[in-house]
C-alpha cells in the first residue's frame, strides 16, 4: 500500500508534459516515490531489531594475604619464590586468555610485583567476598588464595559458600616457633569503686611446656600482682585469673605481660593493654511514708523501673529498723512530716545526714512543720480544703526537659488532691510543674525545686493520689506509665546531681587504636538532669608523649557520629576537652592508646589445614610456592569457558535522527534539480 501510493503520488506530479529531458522527468519521479513512500511506512510506526554479541574472557583473582604474619612467619626462599613467581603466574594467565586481578587485604587493585605485608589483621572470609563483588558483573572463574591460613578477624571462611572454585597457596611455617603469648585478657568493663572484680588472662607457649612463666598486672609502670604459673606438658595454653580492687572512679589503664624469656622468637605477643571504667555505683534510694498508702507502690515501681536505683521501703513504725540515713543518696518522704509526730525519728534522721529530699504531701502532712524545712515552699491550707488538679509542665523551667509525649500524657491524667491555700515560692526555688483546675491553667505550684544553691537540696510534690496517674497511664498505653516514670526518675537524678558531675564526656571508641586505624573519640553532653543534648561545640586538645598539642573544634551530632582523627603514630595520647553546657563550663580529660597491635604476632605456626578444607570443599587444590607453574596449567586445564551474552534492542524506526537527514537530502535534491531545469 505505500509503494502503491508513492507510485501514485510520483505519476500523478511527474505524467505530465515537463520542460526538462525524459531522463531527469524519471529521476524526479524515483526521488518523490523514495519519499512519498517511505513517509507512508513510518505513519505504521515500524521498527528495528538490533542484537548485539560480547564474549568475557574468565576472570581470575589472585587474593594475597598481605599480613604481616606472613612476612613474621614465611621462610625467606618461600617469598623470593613468590616474589618472582606470582607476577609471572598472572602474565601466563593472560596468555591463556584471562583476564587478571590482583586483590589483598588492604587493597582492591593492586599488582603482583608492588606487594607490601604489613596488614595488621587477617578477614580471609571478607577477601573473598569482596572478590566475588567486585566481580558481580564479571565472568569470575577461580580465586588463587595465597596466605598463611592464619585468621584473626570476621569468620572462618571455610564454612562459607562464595560460588567459585578457591586454588589455595599455602604460605608460612607450620613448625611452631619458641614462644610464649597472651592470647587473650576476659574482663568486665566496668567495675564498682571497692569492689574486686577478676580478670582472667590466657598464656599460649610453644617449646617452654613444663616450665613456667611470670605474668603480671601493671597500672602506670606499677606491678599490681605479679604470678607465676606453670607450663604442664601436653598443652599449648594455660588460664591465669586475677583479682584486683577497683580503685577510685575513673577509667584505668592496666597493662597485663608475659615477662620474657630466653630464646623466644619474638616478644610483639607478650602484652595486651586492659581499659576498666570504674564506676560509683546505683543510687541508694529510700521511700519512706508516715503510713500504708497507694502512693507508696506507685513511687517504688517507678524508682525501680529504672535500673540505676537501689530502693529500700519504709513505713513509719512497720518492719525492720533502717540502716543510718547517711547510707543513702536520697530519700523519699511521703506525707512526713506527718501530723501528731508520727515519723519525726526518720525526718530527724534524714535532715542530720544532709541526704536530698523529695517531700510528696497529703492529707496526713504537718504543712506548719513542713513549712519550717526551708525547702523553698511556704504552704499555708485553708482548712482541710483541696482542689483537684493535673500537672501542667512549666515553659520556663529548664533544668530537665518535658516531652511533647509526656506533655499529652499529663492532660489525660485522672485530678489529684492537693491543699487548698496559699502557696509561695521562696528565693531561688522553681516550679517545675503547675497546677491546672480543669481546663484553667494556673500559677500555682505542684512540683517546686529549692534554689540549687541550697544543701541538701529539696523538692516537693504537692499532689496525693498520685497512683491514679501511673495507673491511668498504664491502662491507656500497654503498661508503660513512662511519663510518669520519667518525672519521679528526672526528679531523683535532679536531686542527686553533684554541681561538679562531669556533663560532658569525651571518650576514645576502642580500647586500643592500631597505628593503621581511623582514630575516632566519641563525645556526649548532658543537660543538668543528666538527659543527651546534641550539636554543642566542643574544643578538644590533643597532646602526645612529646608534649605536642593539636586542637580541633567539633559538635557532636545526634546520630551519634564521632570526631575522626585519622591514623596516628604508636604512643600514649592525652586529651583536653571544653564546652559550654547551659551557661556552664564542662570539661572532660581522658587519655588513648595507639599500639602497634600484635595479632598477627598471636599465632606463629601457618594453619594449613583451613586452606586445604577451603580449597577442597570449594573444588580447587592446594599448593604451594614452588607450584605456581602447576597451578596455571590446571586452571588452564579446568576448561572454564569465556560467558558470551548477547543484547536484543528494539527501536522505532522514526526515531533514527539520521532518516530525518536523508528524507530532507532526497526532497532538497529534487527541488534543486527541478529549479536547476526550470521548473517550479
Amino acid at each position: 500500500m505505500c509503494l502503491a501510493v508513492g507510485a501514485g503520488y510520483a505519476t500523478l506530479l511527474y505524467s505530465a508534459k515537463a520542460p526538462w529531458s525524459r531522463a531527469v522527468n524519471y529521476g524526479l519521479a524515483a526521488l518523490r516515490f523514495v519519499v512519498v513512500s517511505f513517509l507512508c511506512l513510518l505513519l505504521l510506526s515500524p521498527f528495528i531489531k538490533t542484537t548485539t554479541t560480547r564474549t568475557e574472557a574468565p576472570t581470575v583473582v589472585l587474593a594475597v594475604d598481605n599480613s604481616q604474619s606472613v612476612s613474621l612467619f614465611t621462610p625467606q626462599a618461600a617469598l623470593s619464590q613468590l616474589a618472582t613467581g606470582l607476577p609471572r603466574l598472572a602474565a601466563t594467565l593472560r596468555d591463556k586468555g584471562f583476564r587478571v586481578e590482583t586483590r589483598t587485604l588492604t587493597q582492591p587493585e593492586t599488582t603482583p610485583d608492588s606487594l607490601r605485608f604489613t596488614a595488621n589483621r587477617t578477614d580471609l572470609n571478607k577477601l573473598l567476598a569482596d572478590s566475588r563483588e567486585a566481580n558481580a558483573d564479571h565472568n569470575l572463574a577461580a580465586v588463587v588464595l595465597l596466605s598463611d591460613g592464619i585468621v584473626n578477624q570476621g569468620q572462618s571462611p571455610q564454612f562459607s559458600e562464595f560460588g567459585f572454585p578457591v586454588f589455595g597457596v599455602a604460605l608460612g611455617d607450620t613448625i611452631p616457633k619458641k614462644d610464649l603469648r597472651l592470647t587473650d585478657a576476659v574482663y568486665n568493663r566496668v567495675a564498682f569503686s571497692g569492689n574486686k572484680f577478676p580478670l582472667e588472662t590466657e598464656i599460649g607457649y610453644e617449646g617452654y611446656a613444663g616450665g613456667a612463666a611470670t605474668v603480671e598486672v601493671r597500672e602506670g609502670g606499677r606491678v599490681l600482682e605479679a604470678r607465676r604459673v606453670a607450663l604442664p606438658p601436653g598443652r599449648r595454653r594455660i588460664k591465669t585469673t586475677f583479682q584486683l580492687t577497683a580503685p577510685a572512679p575513673g577509667k584505668r589503664r592496666y597493662e597485663v605481660r608475659v615477662v620474657p624469656q630466653a630464646g623466644e622468637f619474638t616478644v610483639l605477643n607478650n602484652a595486651r593493654t586492659v581499659f576498666i571504667e570504674v564506676v560509683k555505683g546505683k543510687l541508694r534510694v529510700l521511700l519512706a511514708g508516715a503510713a500504708p498508702h497507694p502512693d507508696l507502690k506507685a513511687l517504688r515501681a517507678a524508682i525501680l523501673a529504672n535500673n540505676n536505683f537501689d530502693l529500700t521501703l519504709s513505713v513509719a513504725g512497720v518492719g525492720q529498723p533502717l540502716p543510718p540515713a547517711a547510707t543513702f543518696d536520697v530519700a523519699v518522704l511521703h506525707q512526713l512530716p506527718a501530723r501528731g509526730g508520727l515519723g519525726q525519728d526518720l525526718l530527724a534522721r534524714v535532715r542530720a545526714a544532709r541526704v536530698p529530699v523529695l517531700y510528696v504531701l497529703g492529707a496526713q502532712s504537718d504543712f506548719s512543720a513542713y513549712s519550717q524545712l526551708a525547702t523553698g515552699l511556704s504552704v499555708q491550707p485553708r482548712g482541710a480544703q483541696t482542689d483537684d488538679v493535673t500537672p501542667l509542665p512549666n515553659a520556663g523551667f529548664a533544668r530537665f526537659p518535658v516531652e511533647e509525649e509526656s506533655r499529652r500524657r499529663f492532660g489525660q491524667y485522672p485530678p489529684a488532691q492537693v491543699p487548698f491555700g496559699d502557696l509561695r515560692l521562696g528565693n531561688g526555688a522553681e516550679a517545675a510543674l503547675w497546677q491546672q483546675v480543669g481546663r484553667l491553667p494556673t500559677q500555682k505550684p505542684l512540683l517546686v525545686f529549692s534554689s540549687p544553691t541550697t544543701t541538701p537540696r529539696t523538692a516537693t510534690l504537692l499532689a496525693e493520689n498520685t497512683w491514679q496517674w501511673r495507673l491511668q497511664e498504664a491502662t491507656a498505653h500497654d503498661d508503660r506509665p513512662e511519663a510518669y516514670d520519667r518525672l519521679i526518675a528526672r526528679t531523683l537524678q535532679l536531686l542527686t546531681q553533684n554541681a561538679n558531675k562531669k556533663r560532658l564526656d569525651v571518650y576514645p571508641t576502642q580500647d586500643v587504636f592500631g597505628t593503621q586505624d581511623d582514630v575516632t573519640l566519641g563525645a556526649e553532653t548532658y543537660n543538668a538532669v543528666f538527659e543527651r543534648i546534641y550539636d554543642q561545640k566542643i574544643t578538644l586538645t590533643l597532646t602526645d608523649s612529646a608534649q605536642r598539642p593539636r586542637t580541633v573544634t567539633f559538635t557532636n551530632p545526634a546520630d551519634g557520629s564521632p570526631l575522626h582523627l585519622g591514623p596516628l603514630p604508636a604512643g600514649l595520647y592525652r586529651y583536653q576537652a571544653r564546652a559550654t553546657l547551659g551557661g556552664q563550663a564542662q570539661q572532660a580529660a581522658g587519655e588513648l592508646l595507639v599500639q602497634n597491635q600484635p595479632l598477627e604476632a598471636q599465632e606463629s605456626r601457618a594453619d594449613h589445614r583451613l586452606l586445604a578444607q577451603l580449597s577442597r570443599r570449594s573444588g580447587g587444590q592446594l599448593y604451594y610456592p614452588p607450584q605456581l607453574d602447576k597451578l596455571a596449567q590446571d586452571i588452564e586445564k579446568a576448561n572454564f569457558k569465556p560467558v558470551i551474552s548477547s543484547e536484543e534492542d528494539l527501536k522505532d524506526l522514526i526515531n533514527l535522527k539520521w532518516l530525518f537527514f536523508a528524507l530532507l537530502g532526497l526532497l532538497a535534491a529534487e527541488w534543486a534539480t527541478r529549479k536547476y531545469q526550470g521548473g517550479i
